[in-house]
C-alpha cells in the first residue's frame, strides 16, 4: 500500500522542484562525454539529493510546502520489470514528499502548468527551482519567498544567462511563452516580458548551474564541505576473479564516513555484475562503467565522489585497519598536500622484501609513492591540479611530481598489502627492471604511447 504524506493545500508558500529519475543516458546528457552515462546519472542523483537537503531545512520551519515535479523516465527503463515513474521516485527519495508528474511540452509549458496548479490549490506565493544549482541553499530560498511579500516576480540569475529560480504571486503564462530555452538570453527575455506587463521585479545574486564540464568545479566546492568523508575510487578492468573479495575486505576495515566507487573500464568479463551484486548487499558502494583507461576512470570517479578526501586504490591492494583516521591525521598537517601508505607485498620470496625496502626508501626520502601504495589527497587539491593526466601509463608518477610542487607527500607509517602476482609471474628482477626502464624512458621524454607498447610487450607472459 502506498503511504501518502498529508498535503496542506491551503499552504500559502509553495516550492516547486523540477527533477527527474537519474536514468543513465536520459539525464545530464551534456556531461555524458565527460562522465559517461552512469556518471552523469549519479551526478543528477547527488545534486537532487543535495537540493532536497536544503529544502528540508526550510520546510522544517513550516515556511514552505515543497512539491517534487518529476519528468517521465522515457522507456525503455532497464529494471527487469515495469515500474511507474512515481514509484521509482518514491523508492529513490522516500514517500515523505508530495509528487506530481510534469506536464508534456517544452520547459515553458511545463512551468505554466505547475504554476497554475499551485495557485489553483490555494498558493499565494510560488517559487520554482531545478536541481542543477548546488549553491542554492535554504537561506536564498527563504529570501525568494520573503521578496514575494512585496515583489511580483523574483528571478535568480544564472551565470549562463538563464535563471535558477523564478517566483510569482499569481499565474502569468506570458512569462514562459516565446522564450528561447537553453540559450543565454532566457533571463533577459523573461525580464523584458515582465517589464512590459509592469511587474515589480527583483533579481537575486548570480549562481552557477552545473551543465558543462567547466561547471563541475562549483559542485566540487560544495561537496568539499562534507568534512572528513573519504571517497575510495577503485579503477578495474576484467577483475571478476577477485572484485567481490576485494570489496568485502574493504568493507571490513571501512567506517561509516566512507563511500566506495568502483569504476569499470568496459570489462569483458563479469566484473560489473559481481561488483554490483556486492554493492547491493553492502552500503556505500557505487559501480559505474566508463571507457577504458585507468587515468580516465579515476578522474570520472573523482568527479562523482562526494567526499572531502579522495583515495585511489588498486583492486588487488588491501587497506589496513584504521586507515581512515590515519589519512585524516596526515592531511591535517599544515605542509602536507597528499599522502600514501608503506607497501607490503604478498609472498615469501626474499626478493619481495628487497622490493619493499626499496619502495620504503623511495617513498620516504624522495616523496615519490606509486599508485599501488593507495595515494590520497583532498578533493579540492585534486580538482585544483585538474586530476590525472589521461595518459596510458605513468599517470600516478606524473601526478605525484606535480603535487610535490605544492607541498609535502607524506607516508603513513603502516602498510597496505598488495598482491605479489606481478612479481611472481615474471620474477622479481625482471619486473623491477621493466618498471625502472619505463620510469627512465618517461623522464627522457619518450612518448607514453611508445612506453606502454614496450611495457606490455615485455609483460606478455603475465596472465
Amino acid at each position: 500500500m502506498r503511504i501518502s504524506k498529508e498535503y496542506p493545500l491551503s499552504h500559502p508558500n509553495r516550492l516547486i522542484i523540477f527533477t527527474r529519475y537519474p536514468q543513465p543516458g536520459r539525464t545530464k546528457t551534456r556531461l555524458i562525454p565527460a562522465l559517461g552515462a552512469e556518471g552523469a546519472a549519479i551526478l543528477q542523483r547527488q545534486m537532487t539529493e543535495h537540493t532536497l537537503r536544503q529544502v528540508s531545512q526550510l520546510s522544517k520551519t513550516n515556511l514552505v510546502m515543497p512539491e517534487i515535479w518529476y519528468a517521465a523516465s522515457q522507456p525503455p527503463f532497464e529494471t527487469g520489470k515495469t515500474i511507474d515513474d512515481r514509484t521509482l521516485m518514491e523508492q529513490w527519495l522516500g514517500n515523505q514528499w508530495h509528487y506530481q508528474p510534469q506536464h508534456q511540452g517544452d520547459l515553458g509549458e511545463r512551468l505554466i502548468h505547475a504554476f497554475e496548479a499551485a495557485f489553483a490549490t490555494g498558493a499565494e506565493r510560488v517559487v520554482a527551482i531545478g536541481t542543477d544549482c548546488p549553491s542554492l541553499d535554504s537561506t536564498r530560498l527563504q529570501q525568494a519567498f520573503e521578496s514575494l511579500q512585496e515583489k511580483d516576480l523574483v528571478l535568480g540569475r544564472a551565470t549562463d544567462g538563464g535563471y535558477y529560480l523564478i517566483g510569482l504571486r499569481r499565474s502569468i503564462p506570458a512569462l514562459f511563452q516565446g522564450i528561447a530555452w537553453g540559450t543565454d538570453t532566457v533571463l533577459q527575455q523573461t525580464r523584458t516580458i515582465g517589464e512590459s506587463l509592469n511587474l515589480d521585479i527583483i533579481t537575486l545574486e548570480p549562481l552557477t548551474d552545473i551543465d558543462r564540464l567547466e561547471d563541475l568545479s562549483i559542485w566540487q566546492q560544495v561537496k568539499s564541505r562534507s568534512t572528513g568523508k573519504i571517497s575510495i575510487i577503485i579503477p578495474v578492468v576484467n577483475e571478476a576473479p577477485k572484485i567481490q573479495t576485494a570489496l568485502q575486505s574493504l568493507q571490513q576495515v571501512a567506517e561509516q564516513a566512507i563511500e566506495i566507487i568502483v569504476v569499470d573500464g568496459s570489462s569483458e568479463d563479469h566484473t560489473v555484475d559481481l561488483a554490483r551484486e556486492t554493492g547491493a548487499r553492502e552500503t556505500g558502494v557505487t559501480v559505474i562503467t566508463t571507457p577504458r583507461g585507468r587515468a580516465k576512470q579515476m578522474n570520472i570517479g573523482a568527479q562523482i565522489a562526494t567526499g572531502e578526501i579522495l583515495l585511489f586504490l588498486h583492486s588487488d591492494t588491501n587497506l589496513p585497519a584504521g586507515f581512515a583516521d590515519q589519512i585524516r591525521k596526515v592531511l591535517a598537517q599544515p605542509d602536507v598536500i597528499a599522502g600514501a601508505f608503506e607497501l607490503q607485498i604478498q609472498g615469501k620470496e626474499f626478493g619481495l622484501r628487497i622490493v619493499e625496502w626499496g619502495v620504503k626508501w623511495r617513498s620516504s626520502l624522495l616523496q615519490l609513492p606509486y599508485g599501488d601504495q593507495a595515494v590520497f589527497l583532498r578533493a579540492r587539491t585534486f580538482h585544483q591540479i585538474e586530476g590525472f593526466s589521461e595518459m596510458p601509463i605513468m599517470e600516478d608518477f606524473e601526478m605525484i611530481r606535480r603535487l610535490q610542487k605544492l607541498g609535502q607527500i607524506a607516508i603513513v607509517p603502516c602498510s597496505v598489502v598488495t598482491s605479489g602476482r606481478r612479481w611472481q609471474k615474471l620474477g622479481v628482477i625482471r619486473t623491477t627492471l621493466i618498471n625502472q626502464a619505463v620510469i627512465i624512458g618517461y623522464l627522457l621524454g619518450i612518448p607514453s604511447d611508445r612506453l606502454v607498447q614496450w611495457y606490455q610487450g615485455n609483460r606478455k607472459d603475465e596472465a
